[in-house]
């Protein structure tokens, strides 16, 4: 079943082996494991806001493949298909290995089509150990299996912090066992397992930094800058009703009707990783795309039992228009067929965007590559090699969030203030932008316009490479 869903996510998922960058966040990963692959540890020379296993795994890829898209894309189907064999796993458990294969195919699915998710998201890694944590605590034959899903779920929250709130709800649920069939010397014992596991995890990121005398460093990089991330605020809370809704809906009627019983251990632990998940939606104040992967696989094994209980008998077959659906749904993938032996024919490669084709001109064309700002297509430092002028300017985005400013000790305080320090005192030789694009997002009205005024003055465009224009500084 593994190889199987492995093998859909290969087919859904390999055209996009081959794009430079399909979201930003994953060209910041692969810096910040390249960083770490020369000795520096996340946060000291690079920075950016994921705790520190995220640029381990892709640390890891680098190492033992090389610079190589294959490999960090290869990676992104493993965690797939973990995810989807153990939304199968799960939902056998309780229903049906047919409802539960099915939940395993829309789980390739949801989190490989649709928006940024055929990248490696730091979202697909924190579920390649949650998943596994939770059906470890599903299944909870002995001790061993609590401390096992402890540890899995601090790989995760060291994947992606927000889990935090589903792994405490567990941990909750372990320490009050509802079931009353153990004692409470047995719960209390159970939740300090898992509690140990899972602090071990975090401990353990946190000792290379504490060798080096840099242990504040790893305490306002993973806990405090995320914090006051969060804090700073985000989408209006009417962007997240509708997912509220949906779970409350959902977890009512499922109940109300008995097409979920919450005697069952598996359904409790379940249920509650669900809202966990969903209530770090709402503390967090976002709701990007790829966040969803983290909903997707916890939410459709219960509602592959919903639908099993609650389906009438059909009278007709299925079959014909399910495979329709499974057919026509991967249509991104279908045209990124499309596009990467389009690429072939024209250019002789099937690696496509600016972040492979700008780097590559400015190399045929011998311009100053070690002295270059990409406030676009930031993967191009990767094959330069070049570096971020700054730590803020690791992740282009983050040069706009100056409330993470004291997380990393930057000694400017405000957006413009590291702005004018890249552009008037390391005064880049060339900077990169989108053509006809704006620089930051459109609430950044100062910061873009303070970045077109002084591109215009004191830069001249020399090339355009296909959709990226490369300034070069005229004074």
């Amino acid at each position: 079943m593994f190889l199987l869903y492995g093998l859909l996510a290969i087919l859904i998922r390999f055209p996009f082996f081959f794009r430079d960058y399909i979201d930003r966040d994953e060209s910041t990963f692969i810096l910040m494991g390249e960083s770490w692959l020369h000795g520096h540890l996340p946060y000291t020379v690079l920075w950016d806001l994921k705790p520190p296993l995220v640029y381990l795994f892709f640390a890891g890829i680098i190492y033992l493949f090389g610079k190589s898209f294959i490999a960090i894309r290869m990676a992104g189907v493993l965690a797939v298909s973990v995810m989807a064999f153990f939304t199968y796993a799960l939902g056998k458990e309780f229903y049906s290995s047919r409802s539960a294969f099915f939940a395993g195919i829309a789980c390739v699915y949801l989190t490989s089509l649709f928006g940024s998710l055929q990248g490696v998201m730091s979202e697909h890694l924190s579920m390649l150990a949650f998943m596994p944590g939770l059906y470890l605590l599903v299944k909870q034959k002995n001790a061993w299996y609590v401390l096992a899903a402890g540890f899995l779920m601090g790989i995760a929250l060291m994947l992606k912090l927000n889990l935090a709130y589903a792994a405490a709800l567990l941990g909750i649920l372990l320490l009050i066992d509802p079931s009353g069939n153990k004692s409470m010397l047995n719960k209390l014992s159970q939740a300090i397992l898992f509690g140990g596991g899972l602090v071990a995890i975090i401990a353990l990121t946190w000792l290379p930094y504490a060798l080096e005398g840099l242990g504040l460093v790893w305490w306002k990089s993973v806990v405090l800058a995320p914090l006051a991330y969060t804090e700073a605020g985000g989408d209006p809370i009417i962007k997240m009703a509708p997912i509220v809704i949906l779970v409350a809906l959902f977890l009512f009627l499922g109940i109300r009707k008995k097409w979920l019983d919450p005697r069952l251990r598996g359904v409790q632990l379940l249920s509650l990783a669900l809202v966990g998940i969903v209530l770090s939606f709402i503390k967090g104040g976002r709701l990007n795309g790829h966040y969803l992967i983290q909903f997707h696989p916890v939410f459709l094994v219960l509602l592959a039992g919903v639908l099993e209980q609650a389906s009438p008998r059909l009278k007709f077959n299925l079959k014909p228009w399910v495979a329709l659906v499974l057919l026509i749904l991967p249509l991104e993938s279908y045209l990124e067929y499309y596009s990467i032996f389009k690429n072939k024919i024209e250019r002789g490669t099937f690696y496509n965007g600016e972040g492979f084709t700008v780097p590559a001109y400015l190399k045929a064309h011998h311009l100053q590559t070690g002295n270059v700002f990409f406030l676009e297509y930031h993967i191009g430092y990767w094959f330069l090699p070049a570096h971020p002028p700054t730590k803020a300017a690791t992740h282009p985005s983050n040069l706009c969030r100056e409330e993470l400013f004291p997380y990393f000790d930057n000694p400017r305080k405000t957006s413009m203030e590291e702005l004018s320090y890249i552009m008037d005192t390391l005064r880049p030789a060339l900077v990169v932008t989108r053509y006809q694009r704006r620089i930051f997002d459109k609430k950044k009205e100062s910061e873009n316009d303070y970045m077109v005024g002084y591109l215009a003055q004191h830069y001249q465009v020399i090339a355009r490479v296909d959709q990226a224009e490369i300034h070069q500084r005229s004074d």
